[in-house]
Order: C-alpha cells, then structure tokens, then sequence
C-alpha cells in the first residue's frame, strides 16, 4: 500500500579527528534511532563512510557524533540526541547529504 511507503536518505560521514568517533542518527520524528538497540557506528578511519537509512518520507533525520569514550566532544544532536544543532538534520527523501566532516 501507498503508506508502507520508504525511503533512504544516504549520509556521508568523514571523521577528521584525530580518534576514533561513534555516530548514530536520530529521528525528530518518532522514537527511531540508527543503529538501534544502544549501538553506535564507529569510525576508525578518515575515510568517507556512507551510511543509508531506511526511512519513513519526509522524516527528519539528524545526526549525533562523539569521540569514543567522551561524550563531551560532540557534533551534531550528540549520544542521544541531547544537543542543539544547526544544519546537522536532513529530510528523508532518496536523497545523500554532501560529506559531513568531523574534525
């Protein structure tokens, strides 16, 4: 049915810092969070990483960076969506946001 409808929406995450960084994306809509179940994606490397995530059309999406072990260094919404940000959310839309560089 039209509703069951989804989509992606492809973030690119370069981590420019120094160590290593944990990311999870968050919705602002509902109570949904990738990778889900209290995980993190790790980025070990200062390659870009793309991460596709299946979502609902029109959901907001941010991300929440922060360095492994300390979450007071953060970028974005943060563990847990906790922080304020600007221009770290993006709209589920097919879409695949420019590299988002951590540094």
């Amino acid at each position: 049915s039209a509703d069951a409808q989804e989509y992606n929406v492809t973030f690119r995450v370069k981590n420019g810092y120094p160590y290593r960084v944990q990311l999870a994306f968050y919705s602002q809509n509902r109570n949904a969070v990738w990778p889900g179940n209290g995980q993190a994606y790790t980025l070990q490397n200062s390659r870009v990483h793309e991460f596709p995530l299946h979502c609902r059309p029109g959901e907001r999406i941010c991300y929440g960076g922060w360095v492994e072990g300390n979450a007071r260094r953060y970028w974005g919404v943060g563990l847990g969506n906790k922080q304020r940000c600007s221009g770290c959310c993006y709209t589920c839309s097919g879409n695949i946001t420019q590299v988002i560089e951590l540094e």
